[in-house]
């Protein structure tokens, strides 16, 4: 049995980011990240397209709109110390027929409200920013970017680890037991005993939440989201982020072109259920993954309401001339030839038992315990400051 005064469940960039933030204010404790896998942010942090959400999207007043601001300042400032690149490129949410133009009010009033600098153009300006989109107004937003968080979960580890604290990968916790003040993880291999525990463990942290003793309010559904990249010689149909205006009454922000820190052109997603909570391939199965899915009504009661923009979304998956068309709404130049398949993503998705998306984060404290129960996008933008948020609610346990 190995003592440590914190563990954290979960190698991704938000227990990374917490453990950072725990280094920083608390130099005396000690800590200990139990990461499943043999390297850190394999899952989530590692597969996604590195943007620097600006928070424009998000409810005002929700915490993923209060951590997106605030953490994006703090990530650029962590990443110009740290001479991590980064580049604000700007994004375009492009409306491309009259339809569009009321929701496209709605999100620009949003970004206003949440302070994110952004301005509606016309299709002049517009061209000048993109000169291959085809769109009849835009929201421009110059200060969202892109970064890649696989480098700075790598930097978090390292000052985690110069603090004189442990990261132990392959280390898959199986069991949480609170006894006798304190709290102990069980690993295969051996069991790791602290005074707290926190759980950081993505796409996992409904189970680990139940394993910690509590009951979670909603249930992780895994949904894959598939990728193409532009060919080399395609790279100048696209100067930066790409979106289109969401639809409203789906949760998905629509296949769009994102640029990423290292030049290449990332396109899509297609968002569909995915076999397994790791299933980055269509033929990844895991019986008791999909099981749990099929049988949870959350799941069954969101098939029933959105099955047409599932089919849609199944077909784009299946056929890379509809996955094409899609495209080509935004950049009509793009062609099935430019594209080449890309590693796949999976986003997961909170769920509540009455179909509802848990939308913002969520945690669950007891009193050695905190469960990070949900931790969406922009949770790598806002890893920064959601580590201080999980701190201060830690900080009236220490005290």
């Amino acid at each position: 049995m190995k003592q440590t005064d914190i563990i954290i469940v979960g190698g991704g960039i938000v227990g990374l980011a917490t453990a950072y933030n725990l280094t920083k204010q608390y130099p005396d404790k000690t800590i200990t990240i139990l990461e499943k896998e043999n390297e850190l942010a394999f899952h989530q942090s590692g597969r996604n397209s590195g943007v620097l959400h600006s928070g424009i999207y998000y409810k005002p007043g929700s915490l993923k709109a209060k951590n997106c601001r605030a953490g994006k300042v703090e990530m650029e400032t962590f990443c110009s110390e740290e001479e991590i690149d980064y580049n604000l490129c700007g994004k375009v949410i492009v409306a491309t027929d009259e339809s569009e133009l009321g929701a496209m009010q709605d999100i620009y009033e949003r970004g206003q409200a949440n302070g994110v600098t952004c301005e509606i153009i016309g299709r002049e300006r517009l061209l000048e920013l993109e000169p291959h989109v085809a769109g009849i107004k835009a929201i421009h937003v110059p200060e969202a970017g892109i970064v890649d968080y696989k480098q700075v979960c790598q930097r978090f580890a390292d000052h985690v680890r110069a603090g004189g604290n442990q990261i132990v990968t392959g280390a898959k916790v199986v069991g949480i037991e609170e006894r006798g003040g304190e709290v102990t993880a069980v690993t295969p291999q051996t069991e790791y005993t602290a005074h707290y525990l926190i759980n950081c463990a993505g796409i996992h942290s409904d189970r680990v939440t139940r394993m910690s003793g509590s009951e979670s309010p909603a249930q992780i559904v895994p949904f894959r989201g598939e990728y193409f990249e532009l060919k080399p010689e395609a790279w100048h149909l696209c100067n930066g982020l790409i979106y289109p205006v969401p639809n409203p009454e789906f949760p998905f922000l629509g296949v769009h072109f994102t640029l990423m820190i290292s030049g290449a052109v990332e396109c899509g997603p297609n968002a569909v259920l995915a076999f397994a909570r790791e299933g980055y391939h269509l033929t990844d199965v895991n019986g008791r993954d999909l099981w749990e899915t099929l049988t949870y009504s959350g799941f069954r009661k969101l098939a029933g309401q959105y099955w047409k923009t599932g089919l849609g979304e199944m077909w784009r998956s299946a056929n890379k001339r509809a996955f094409v068309k899609a495209l080509q709404k935004l950049v009509p130049a793009i062609q099935a030839d430019d594209l080449v398949a890309a590693p796949a993503g999976i986003r997961a998705q909170a769920l509540f038992p009455d179909g509802s998306m848990m939308d913002d984060f969520a945690f669950q404290e007891s009193q050695r315990i905190l469960n990070v129960v949900n931790a969406p996008s922009p949770a790598a933008t806002a890893s920064i400051s959601v580590g201080q948020a999980i701190v201060e609610k830690m900080a009236a346990h220490f005290d």
